[in-house]
C-alpha cells in the first residue's frame, strides 16, 4: 500500500489539532484549562449502589409483595384472552356476511 493511502485512512482516527507536533512541544497548557476544570468537578469516590433490580425492589426486604408477579400473570392472561377473542369472531363475521349475501331476495 502507498503511504499516502495509509495516512488518508488513518487520518480520521486522530483529530489534526491534537496530533499536531507544534501543540505538543510548545508546553502551553492553557488549552487544557477547561478540561481540567471539568474533570475536577466530577464526583470522587465509589459509585452509589444501585437498587439491585426487580427482585430486590419488589420481592426482598420490608416491602416484599407478590403484586408484580400477579400483575404480570393477569396481564399475560388478558392479552391472550383479547387476541383469542378477536381472532375467533373474524371468521364468523365473514361467514355471516357470505350467508346474508347468498340469501338476498331480489
Amino acid at each position: 500500500m502507498q503511504p499516502t493511502l495509509i495516512r488518508r485512512q488513518l487520518g480520521g482516527l486522530v483529530p489534526p489539532k491534537i496530533a499536531s507536533p507544534s501543540l505538543l512541544s510548545s508546553g502551553s497548557g492553557a488549552g487544557l484549562g477547561p478540561l481540567v476544570n471539568f474533570y475536577s468537578k466530577l464526583p470522587k469516590g465509589p459509585a452509589p449502589t444501585s437498587a439491585g433490580g426487580i427482585k430486590a425492589r419488589f420481592f426482598n426486604g420490608k416491602n416484599a409483595s407478590a403484586a408484580p408477579l400477579l400483575a404480570g400473570i393477569l396481564g399475560i392472561f388478558g392479552l391472550g384472552y383479547t387476541i383469542d377473542y378477536q381472532s375467533a369472531f373474524s371468521p364468523l363475521f365473514s361467514l355471516y356476511a357470505w350467508f346474508l349475501a347468498a340469501n338476498e331476495v331480489m
